[in-house]
């Protein structure tokens, strides 16, 4: 299981407000017939699921700012995709508190 970070930022809009292109976005990951899992954050949404299924849903959220009316979306994305045990993001938390006992 791969786990994305995603951050899209529409370019060339009437206001400096992000927030509707936002909610937006999350419709698609809502709306997603993958099987993904989602957190939203201040500054980024983190999912996780098979790498396919997410770059297929990453593609599709990049296209949204477009559909309403950005002139230029600029989409930053990181990928964890660790092969040799399976991970999630509930897992890397979890690990990370372990050791900060």
């Amino acid at each position: 299981m791969a786990i994305v970070q995603v951050t899209i930022v529409p370019l060339g809009t009437s206001s400096p407000s992000v927030g509707a292109y936002v909610a937006a976005v999350i419709d698609v990951l809502r709306e997603a017939p993958e099987p993904i899992h989602y957190e939203l954050t201040p500054m980024s949404t983190i999912i996780e699921g098979e790498l396919d299924n997410l770059l297929a849903v990453v593609r599709r959220m990049h296209e949204v700012p477009f559909e309403h009316g950005a002139m230029r979306v600029s989409t930053s994305i990181t990928i964890d995709d660790r092969r040799d045990k399976k991970g999630s993001m509930e897992q890397k938390l979890k690990s990370v508190e372990e050791k900060l006992k």
